[in-house]
């Protein structure tokens, strides 16, 4: 549920800065970096309850603290934060957006294999790569 929910809070940034073409001024990306708090707050207020909505917080959050809202480091996250992390980067990078061409599958495992246990927790990269060397695909909605 937290996977479906975790990118809610970019309801409240203006759709000029989302599908904005090229790169964002910091400002704007500081608006973009709000969807996480305001996510929270969304779903905490339709009671949807924990950890679904800690989840929604912490999904741009890195095992090394880089992350953001709050800076969270290693086990200070929660564990389903750890995957949805992994997963959102993958998803991300290999998908198209308006300020920059996919990258393409290969570039976000190459991203998240450099960053294991760092960035991103050790086990969750190896289980994401071996799903994808299994056989994995996104399918579009």
């Amino acid at each position: 549920m937290a996977g479906l929910l975790h990118d809610v809070g970019k309801a409240g940034v203006p759709t000029e800065i989302l599908g904005k073409p090229g790169l964002l001024t910091p400002s704007e990306f500081s608006l973009i970096k709000d969807h996480a708090q305001a996510g929270y707050q969304i779903v905490v207020s339709v009671n949807m309850g924990e950890p679904i909505a800690e989840m929604v917080y912490q999904h741009h959050e890195h095992c090394d603290g880089s992350g953001y809202p709050r800076g969270l480091v290693g086990e200070q996250m929660l564990g389903g934060t750890k995957v949805l992390a992994v997963a959102d980067v993958v998803e991300a990078m290999s998908s198209h957006r308006p300020y920059r061409p996919a990258a393409g599958i290969e570039a976000a495992l190459a991203e998240i294999r450099e960053c294991a246990g760092v960035k991103y927790d050790a086990d969750v990269v190896a289980a994401c790569v071996r799903a994808f060397e299994q056989g994995f695909v996104f399918t579009q909605p």
